[in-house]
């Protein structure tokens, strides 16, 4: 009878050690967590940012290293500007950064907590990114390609009339396939559609108070029950969901009659309960697919050009694989894609060379976050400084050129071992990456299939001429557009016809 006692003595025992032993193995984990430095940075309480933060920022990477932290009052940022850097600690860490720092006046005033780019982790982040994956997730991306493509095509003829603003054409084309997507709109959308023009005027503003300590609130948010400091960004909340809103109940309106065209807005409308969204959600979630996804792929199909035009010659080999490829008696489609990957090296060296959201957007850090004997401490803002990481010389040398090339591997295809942050990292990337990849693709193998671009020797081009904002915008530069084709603009309009 004492044998069994015994036993269970000893294994209790046993148990009692190995509990002991892993409280203080964890203790000393913890220990060693806490005596662990920040990363280096300038020693400021209260580090000041001015213009231009991501040049800033990539001039201190250069002097800190990889990876710096400073202070703003109470809260500590860290920058990450190294690509190895943000695989290890953005991506790696995706879970612990998947949480945005608390944002006022951009977040809570002007967005209502509902715009998805900064809603923080939680419940509604999941429905809401849930909604946008069930429409823009590769299976479902393929079926805006028609539209992409049509307007594409619409894009080329506006070059081959009117070649001076090809800024604009840009915005039209990506106008016209967010227009259409998300609301239905049949034919082409103008930029200077009154729809469009507001929803241009409202992500400006945003813009204005999104990046890290814009805006008085967010550096003190006391301030937020003042009304007087809070009062513009009230109105402008009240105006952009009054407009987001009124667009999805002009869907709403033909949905009910019969005659709407399927859309994200019809799909959003349509499975309402099952998403578990409300109505300001829906405005959200659908106006906010303007920003996110018209006015970043306008820009980099831009730079696309600006970039063609600035290094003439890195147009060559791409020219002549789409001679190869698809010829010069009809137009480049996507079904060409999988043959033309230099193509897709070109848009994607523009995406390295002028990223469109060149600061990356904040994360917060909700574990420590310990990388290289330093420690990225719970609640610290995060930021992956997209201008500095596109610039790491160890993985892009000479970062300043431009050169497609660097995408290639030794069989001529994208390379798999380096890739693109343009769209953000982690569990915040944004999901509609696949559209706007089709969208770039199309259009730059149609401009680079029709025209030599160059630049006008009387007319340099200023490639650092771009907005100050957390989506950069090109401003307004020539390039001349050479055709390549005889009879151009009659192959365009009768592939059209």
């Amino acid at each position: 009878m004492q044998k069994p006692d015994t036993l269970l003595l000893l294994k209790v025992a046993i148990v009692g050690l190995a509990c002991t032993w892993l409280l203080v193995k964890l203790q000393e984990w913890l220990n060693n967590r806490k005596s662990l430095p920040l990363p280096p940075g300038p020693a400021t309480p209260w580090f000041q940012l001015g213009p231009r933060v991501p040049l800033l920022f990539a001039e201190m990477t250069e002097k800190y290293g990889p990876v710096f932290s400073f202070r703003q009052g109470s809260r500590v940022v860290c920058v990450v500007g190294r690509y190895q850097s943000a695989v290890d600690i953005m991506q790696k860490h995706g879970a612990a950064l998947a949480d945005r720092p608390l944002s006022i006046a951009a977040g809570e005033i002007m967005s209502g907590g509902k715009r998805t780019l900064l809603v923080g982790a939680g419940e509604r982040l999941k429905k809401l990114r849930k909604a946008l994956h069930s429409r823009l997730q590769p299976t479902v991306a393929v079926q805006y390609r028609p539209t992409q493509y049509k307007h594409a095509v619409n894009y080329l003829l506006d070059v081959i009339s009117d070649p001076e603003h090809h800024v604009e054409h840009a915005r039209r084309y990506a106008a016209s396939v967010v227009m259409s997507s998300t609301y239905g709109k049949i034919g082409p959308t103008y930029y200077s559609d009154p729809e469009v023009q507001g929803i241009v005027v409202h992500g400006a503003r945003l813009g204005e108070v999104v990046q890290i300590g814009s805006h008085v609130v967010d550096r003190y948010p006391i301030l937020r029950n003042i009304p007087f400091v809070t009062s513009t960004l009230r109105r402008w909340h009240e105006e952009e969901l009054g407009m987001f809103s009124k667009l999805v109940d002009d869907v709403r309106a033909k949905v009910q009659a019969g005659n709407a065209q399927p859309c994200f807005a019809t799909y959003l409308l349509e499975n309402q309960r099952e998403l578990q969204l409300s109505d300001d959600e829906i405005a959200y979630l659908a106006g906010s697919m303007f920003g996110a996804g018209s006015d970043t792929s306008a820009s980099a199909i831009a730079f696309v050009t600006m970039a063609a035009a600035k290094y003439p010659e890195t147009q060559v080999a791409v020219q002549a694989q789409l001679d190869a490829v698809v010829g010069k008696d009809r137009l480049p489609t996507f079904g060409d894609e999988s043959l033309l990957p230099l193509v897709a090296a070109f848009y994607l060296e523009a995406y390295r060379w002028r990223p469109i959201s060149y600061g990356g957007f904040a994360h917060r850090a909700t574990t420590d976050i310990v990388w290289n004997e330093y420690v990225i401490p719970a609640g610290a803002t995060v930021i992956g400084n997209h201008w500095a990481i596109s610039r790491d010389p160890d993985v892009f040398p000479d970062p300043e050129v431009f050169r497609p090339s660097r995408w290639l591997n030794e069989k001529g295809q994208i390379r798999t071992d380096i890739s693109s942050f343009n769209f953000g990292f982690g569990r915040r990337v944004c999901v509609g990456q696949h559209v706007a990849n089709s969208s770039l693709f199309i259009n730059t193998a149609l401009i680079l299939w029709a025209f030599n671009i160059s630049e006008d020797p009387s007319t340099p081009i200023d490639d650092m001429n771009f907005s100050d904002t957390a989506n950069v915008r090109p401003g307004p530069f020539k390039a001349v557009f050479t055709p390549r084709i005889d009879g151009l603009r009659k192959l365009v309009e009768s592939h059209v016809e």
